[in-house]
């Protein structure tokens, strides 16, 4: 029988704070959200204000004068700070932390045109009906023709079916029977295609004959034999047309293209636009990479709440709270220092294992990993894993998220030189759309072409990357073709 006893044991263990909690936090928001929060905070926390909205210069001077002459002795007085909540030291932290202003706040650009106009950050996207109608104020149709189109237009329910009897939509209009069929065949082949359809099966042959290169076999598969396409029965429409089970296989691949329920392709809810966190502008010849703090306002503690917390009790209930939350604003100044800062870094660092993309393209990305980045900047992988997700940068190609130049090497294991997988995609589209239509380029004979510049992939990696970027393979090609 084991025996009982009590022993002391003295260990190490990382705590997870709220405040770590709250800067782990910060680190993966997107712009947009971290001053959203910090918006909240603002209201929350009385400690907190921001730097820079004072009304006159004179206060403005005499702000600068308190700052440079006063901050060391209202900061560094040991009664205004209770350090024996934690062995924090509180009284450098203010002195380092009482601002975030040491980073622009504005961006410097040789010109308005060097970064993207963002005028609406979040616009709610239209019903489908409003999408349906916008088209169809393109035709120039009368008003009974109006009446006509917006009874089928409202009576398409969610997933782009008519709800309602056509006939008797017909039969409440003006208008010609045939005229009528026309209008309600040009809502059917406005954008979806194939809403204010009565059926599935009429649904999937309006978006049969709005291909570009109409296929006489899906249409046949359709009308006569999608239940067996269903039940994958192809022997049974092969007995039935005549026609080699292969050929039925290719058609039935045409038809996964399509959209059963066409409605939903159109969402009214809101469309979130991309905030860039970091700008990447050539000047001078030179890339520079700046910071995005548009938005971010410069925080501050409050004069007022300084000069509480000198003339209120150590013991007060009020003291206590103003402690409390003096704490917390300080460690959100930090956070939001530390995330900028961060993301800062990583930028410079990815410029510099990415200069020839900035200059030429995804052409010339090279395989980076997020450890590369964690050993040039000095943190764990997990931080550059937080800081690049859902965070963009804009360059002089366009926008991108900072996790897009992270690629593993391929073709380095089989002897060959490390290639980024975007440029492989890039490499083999650029085969493809540069082949004989005739006989098009097999998978295999990729990874031959390509293994002849050093690059040493395998046939089946041809085949991922290929069907990534939703092209065909060379059989189906010479078909389509």
């Amino acid at each position: 029988m084991a025996k009982m006893s009590l022993n002391l044991k003295q260990s190490q263990s990382l705590m997870m704070t709220p405040q770590l909690q709250q800067a782990i936090k910060l680190l993966t928001l997107t712009h947009l959200e971290m001053t959203s929060v910090i918006a909240q905070e603002m209201v929350e926390n009385p400690m907190l204000e921001e730097s820079g909205n004072e009304s006159t210069q004179a206060e403005v001077d005499k702000r600068l004068l308190d700052s440079k002459e006063k901050s060391a002795e209202d900061f560094s007085a040991p009664d205004i700070i209770d350090n024996s909540k934690d062995n924090f030291d509180w009284d450098k932290y203010i002195d380092t932390y009482n601002s975030t202003s040491s980073t622009p706040h504005t961006k410097e650009f040789k010109s308005k045109d060097d970064a993207p106009n963002y005028e609406n950050m979040v616009s709610r996207g239209d019903t489908l009906h409003e999408h349906l109608e916008w088209q169809l104020k393109m035709e120039n149709l009368t008003d009974e023709e109006w009446k006509f189109a917006k009874a089928i237009i409202y009576n398409i329910n969610e997933e782009g079916y008519l709800d309602e009897n056509l006939e008797e939509i017909l039969g409440a209009s003006n208008l010609h029977r045939e005229d009528g069929l026309e209008l309600l065949n040009m809502i059917q082949n406005l954008d979806p295609v194939g809403c204010a359809s009565s059926s599935l099966q009429e649904c999937l042959l309006i978006q049969a004959r709005a291909l570009e290169e109409t296929v006489p076999l899906v249409e046949i598969l359709i009308k006569n034999h999608l239940d067996d396409l269903i039940k994958k029965d192809f022997s049974e429409i092969s007995k039935v047309t005549g026609i080699e089970v292969d050929q039925i296989k290719e058609a039935e691949f045409i038809l996964h293209s399509f959209n059963p329920k066409p409605g939903r392709l159109i969402s009214p809810e809101d469309t979130q636009y991309v905030v860039p966190d970091i700008y990447i502008a050539e000047v001078g010849g030179e890339l520079m990479v700046k910071l995005n703090n548009e938005g971010v306002p410069r925080l501050k503690v409050s004069n007022l709440y300084k000069g509480l917390l000198k003339t209120s009790k150590k013991d007060d209930e009020a003291a206590d709270y103003v402690q409390d939350k003096l704490r917390s604003a300080l460690w959100l100044i930090k956070s939001i220092e530390n995330r900028q800062k961060t993301i800062e870094k990583v930028a410079h660092a990815i410029l510099k294992y990415q200069p020839e993309f900035f200059k030429k393209g995804a052409s010339c990305l090279k395989p980076m990993i997020l450890k590369d980045i964690a050993n040039e900047i000095g943190v764990h992988e997990s931080t550059v894993s937080r800081v690049t997700t859902n965070k963009f940068v804009h360059t002089p190609l366009g926008t991108f998220e900072l996790k897009y130049f992270f690629n593993a090497g391929i073709g380095g294991k089989n002897g060959g030189i490390d290639i980024a997988s975007e440029s492989l995609k890039l490499k083999i589209k650029e085969l493809i759309d540069n082949e004989d239509r005739k006989k098009p380029l097999s998978d295999q004979k990729i990874a031959d072409i390509l293994s002849k510049s050093d690059i040493k992939v395998a046939r089946r990696t041809v085949a991922k990357y290929r069907e990534g970027l939703k092209i065909l393979p060379s059989s189906k090609r010479k078909m389509a073709s």
